[in-house]
C-alpha cells in the first residue's frame, strides 16, 4: 500500500541526463510492442513519404535503429526518435511484407533523457552536400548498379537518378567552385547540357558575371542548334525529323520539349521546304499565276507585295440566313453583356460566359464574311501566293499578292474596262487592300455611344471652321446637282436635319464639353437673329459675307452625323475629321461611366497596360467596378484613347507639332468669337 510509483519517484528525485550507450543498450524489440511517444519532438510528419521509405526499407533494410524508452506499463516501448521509420515498418506489416512481431533494432534510453535525445536526434544532423550525393550516385553506377535499381532503392524516379549522374559529370573545376559556393545549382544544371568539360568552362569562365545566368549559359552552349519549340521544328515535326536521321539531344532538366535540341539544321530546312512544296502544289491548283514556298517570310518581305483587289459577292439564301442569325445572336449577346457590365452586383462567372459566347459567335460571323470575299479570274491570272510558316509553326498562305509590274498591268486592265463601260471615275469600295468587315470587340451600343461623342466633337469643330463647312455643303450639292445624283461622301445632311438627340445613344452627351460649346454658340447666334421669316431674310441679306459664312458653319455643324450603328463598321467622316483637324482628346476623356464600365475586364486591363503598366497586376485582382474606377483615375493626364479615337488624336497631335503657333483655324475661331461678342 505504501509503494511509490515511477511517476512519484520522478517527482521526488529530479531527472538526470543519462548518456545513451549503444554498446550496452542496443536491443531488439518486436514491432508489435513499439508505439509512438508523446515526447517525440517532431510533431509534423511528411506522411506522403512513408510509402517510399517503406519501399526503401524493404529493399535495403532498416539502416538506422529507433530510439526508445520503456513505457510505464512495462510491456511496450515508446519511440522517442524514428516515428517515420516506425510508420514505414507498420505499413510493411500491414501489407504482409514483414511479420507483425518483426524484431526491430532499438537503442534504449532512460526515461529522463527521452525528450532531450529526441530533440538531439532531429536537430544535430546535417544533410550531405548535393555534390557528394551526385558523386555517390555515379559511384553506384560505376559499381554496376542499374539506374532503375538505384531509383527504387532511394524511392525516386529514374529521371532523377539520370539528372544527378549528369551533374556528377560536370567539369571538376566547376564542381569545386560549386562546393565553394561560387557556382549555383541552377548554373550547374544549365552547363550540364553538354558533357564537354572545355565547353562548360569556356561558357562559364569566359563570360562576364552578368552573362552567367542559367538561360544565358544554356543559349551559349546551344547557339548552333535549334530548340524543339522553334516554328520550323513544330512545322516539320520531331518524329519526321528523327525518321529522316536527324540527331537530337535533351536537356534532362527541362520539363517539356523545350529541352530538346536538334543539331542538323540543314536537314530540318530541307524537310520544311519539301513539306511546303507539297502544300504549294495544292495552292497552285487554285488557279494562281505563281506560287512560292519559303520557310521564312519577314514583315519587310511581305511589304514588297501589293494586295490584289477582292470583290464581295452577294451571299446565297443559306449564307444570308446564317449571317442574319449570327448577327442577331451577336446583338443579343452584346446587349446582355452591356447589362452585365453595368450591373451593380456583377456576376463575374456570367460575364466570362457571355464573353466566351460572344467571341465564338463573332468568330463564326467573321468566317462567314471572309467566305464572301473572292478574287476575280483575271486577278488570279496575274496574282500569286506565298506558302510559308508562321510563328506558331503552322502553314501560312498569303494569297492575292502582286509584284509591282503585275499591279501596274492590273490597273491598266481596269482603266481599259472602265473606258469601254463608261464607268471611269467610279470608285471600288473594296480597293487593293480590301478586307472583309471586321467583327469588333466592343459592342454596338458602346460603338454608338463613342461615335455620338465623336459626332458632337465634329459638330463644334465644323462650326469653328466656316471654310470647311462651306466646302462640305457645296461638296454635297455638287454631287447631288452636277454629278447625276452620285451618293454623298461627306456626312452632311443637305436638308439640315439637326442631330440633337445624341443622348439616345450616349446619355452623357448633353453634358459633354463639345455639346455645351455648340449649344452656347447656337444660343449666341439665336439671340441676335429675328424669329420672323421675312425679318430673318432681311437680316441675313444685310450681313457681311464672312459673317454669313460663319452662321452657315454653325447651321451645317448641327447636321453632322457620324454615329456608327455597328461596331464592325469603319467610323464615317474621316475626311471631314481630317479637314477640321479633329482631336478627340480635346473633347472626350476616358471615364468609368463613359467607357470602362461598358467593356470587359480584359479590355480595361489591356488599356491600363498602355497608360499605367505598373498597375496592371494590382488591378487584375480587383472586381470589375473597382478596376473601371481605378482605370479612370490612372488615365487622367494620359493621352490614351480608344481605338475609335486614337488615330485621329495622334494625327492631330502631329499636326500641332508641325503647325505654327497661330494657324488659320485658330484665327478663324477667334474671329467668330469676336463677332459674336460685338
Amino acid at each position: 500500500m505504501n509503494a511509490v510509483t515511477r511517476t512519484e519517484t520522478r517527482a521526488i528525485h529530479p531527472a538526470t541526463l543519462e548518456v545513451a550507450d549503444p554498446t550496452k543498450n542496443l536491443i531488439l524489440v518486436p514491432l508489435s510492442q513499439l508505439r509512438p511517444s508523446k515526447r517525440n519532438v517532431r510533431k509534423t510528419n511528411r506522411r506522403l513519404s512513408i510509402p517510399e521509405l517503406a519501399a526503401s526499407i524493404q529493399r535495403v533494410g532498416l539502416l538506422q535503429n529507433l530510439i526508445v524508452s520503456q513505457s510505464e506499463d512495462g510491456e511496450h516501448y515508446e519511440v522517442e526518435a524514428g516515428d517515420r521509420r516506425l510508420a514505414a515498418l507498420k505499413l510493411l506489416a500491414k501489407k504482409k511484407r514483414i511479420a507483425s512481431d518483426h524484431d526491430v533494432p532499438c537503442l534504449l534510453v532512460a526515461d529522463s533523457s527521452a525528450r532531450t535525445v529526441s530533440l538531439t536526434e532531429n536537430v544535430q544532423r546535417e544533410a550531405m552536400h548535393p555534390a557528394d550525393q551526385f558523386e555517390a550516385f555515379a559511384a553506384l553506377v560505376a559499381e554496376g548498379r542499374p539506374i532503375e535499381d538505384i531509383a527504387a532503392d532511394f524511392s525516386v524516379s529514374p529521371l532523377v537518378v539520370q539528372r544527378r549522374l549528369k551533374l556528377a559529370n560536370v567539369s571538376p573545376r566547376l564542381m569545386a567552385d560549386y562546393r565553394a559556393g561560387a557556382v549555383t545549382l541552377e548554373q550547374l544544371m544549365a552547363l550540364a547540357i553538354t558533357d564537354d568539360h572545355a565547353a562548360q568552362e569556356a561558357a562559364f569562365y569566359g563570360a562576364p558575371q552578368w552573362q552567367r545566368s542559367p538561360s544565358a549559359l544554356r543559349e551559349h552552349l546551344t547557339e548552333r542548334e535549334i530548340d524543339a519549340q522553334h516554328p520550323l521544328v513544330r512545322f516539320v515535326g520531331l518524329d519526321a525529323y528523327a525518321t529522316a536521321g536527324g540527331g537530337t539531344r535533351r536537356d534532362l532538366f527541362a520539363e517539356d520539349d523545350s529541352g530538346v535540341y536538334l543539331d542538323d539544321v540543314a536537314l530540318l530546312e530541307r524537310l520544311a521546304r519539301e513539306k511546303l512544296a507539297t502544300l504549294a502544289e495544292d495552292v497552285h491548283a487554285e488557279g494562281w499565276a505563281w506560287v512560292e514556298a519559303v520557310p521564312h517570310l519577314s514583315h519587310a518581305d511581305r511589304q514588297a507585295f501589293q494586295n490584289a483587289p477582292r470583290q464581295r459577292r452577294e451571299p446565297n439564301a443559306r449564307e444570308a440566313r446564317r449571317i442574319a442569325s449570327l448577327q442577331d445572336r451577336l446583338d443579343k449577346t452584346d446587349a446582355m453583356l452591356e447589362d452585365a457590365y453595368e450591373s451593380e452586383d456583377e456576376d463575374e462567372d456570367k460575364v466570362e460566359s457571355l464573353e466566351q459566347r460572344r467571341e465564338q459567335v463573332a468568330t463564326e460571323l467573321q468566317a462567314m464574311h471572309n467566305v464572301l470575299q473572292e478574287y476575280a479570274p483575271d486577278v488570279c491570272a496575274v496574282a500569286g501566293a506565298i506558302v510559308t510558316i508562321d510563328r506558331d509553326g503552322e502553314a501560312a498562305i498569303h494569297r492575292g499578292l502582286l509584284r509591282e509590274a503585275e499591279a501596274k498591268a492590273l490597273r491598266t486592265l481596269e482603266k481599259l474596262r472602265q473606258g469601254f463601260t463608261g464607268t471611269e471615275g467610279a470608285t471600288d469600295d473594296e480597293g487593293e487592300d480590301a478586307e472583309p468587315p471586321k467583327v469588333a470587340n466592343l459592342s454596338d451600343r458602346l460603338a454608338q455611344r463613342l461615335s455620338s461623342h465623336r459626332t458632337a466633337a465634329l459638330q463644334i469643330e465644323v462650326a469653328r471652321h466656316p471654310q470647311v463647312a462651306l466646302a462640305a455643303l457645296v461638296h454635297g450639292m455638287v454631287q447631288r446637282v452636277l454629278q447625276d445624283g452620285y451618293a454623298m461622301a461627306l456626312p452632311i445632311g443637305i436638308s439640315v436635319r439637326p442631330q440633337n438627340r445624341l443622348d439616345t445613344y450616349a446619355p452623357d452627351w448633353p453634358e459633354s464639353p463639345a455639346a455645351i460649346a455648340l449649344r452656347e454658340l447656337q444660343q449666341a447666334w439665336g439671340e441676335r437673329l429675328p424669329e420672323d421669316s421675312a425679318e430673318l431674310l432681311s437680316a441675313l441679306l444685310a450681313m457681311e459675307q464672312s459673317e454669313l459664312v460663319q452662321l452657315l458653319a454653325v447651321c451645317v455643324a448641327a447636321s453632322v452625323d457620324v454615329v456608327t450603328p455597328r461596331a464592325a463598321q469603319a467610323a464615317p467622316g474621316a475626311e471631314l475629321a481630317q479637314a477640321v483637324e479633329l482631336d478627340m482628346a480635346a473633347w472626350w476623356k476616358p471615364t468609368a461611366e463613359g467607357y470602362f464600365n461598358h467593356v470587359s475586364k480584359a479590355v480595361t486591363l489591356d488599356a491600363v497596360q498602355q497608360f499605367a503598366p505598373s498597375h496592371v497586376t494590382r488591378l487584375a485582382k480587383l472586381k470589375k467596378a473597382d478596376i473601371a474606377s481605378e482605370a479612370e483615375r490612372l488615365a487622367q493626364g494620359s493621352d490614351w484613347m480608344p481605338a475609335m479615337f486614337a488615330a485621329e488624336s495622334r494625327a492631330a497631335q502631329e499636326d500641332m507639332q508641325e503647325a505654327v503657333p497661330q494657324d488659320e483655324a485658330t484665327i478663324e475661331a477667334e474671329e467668330v468669337a469676336d463677332t459674336l461678342a460685338a
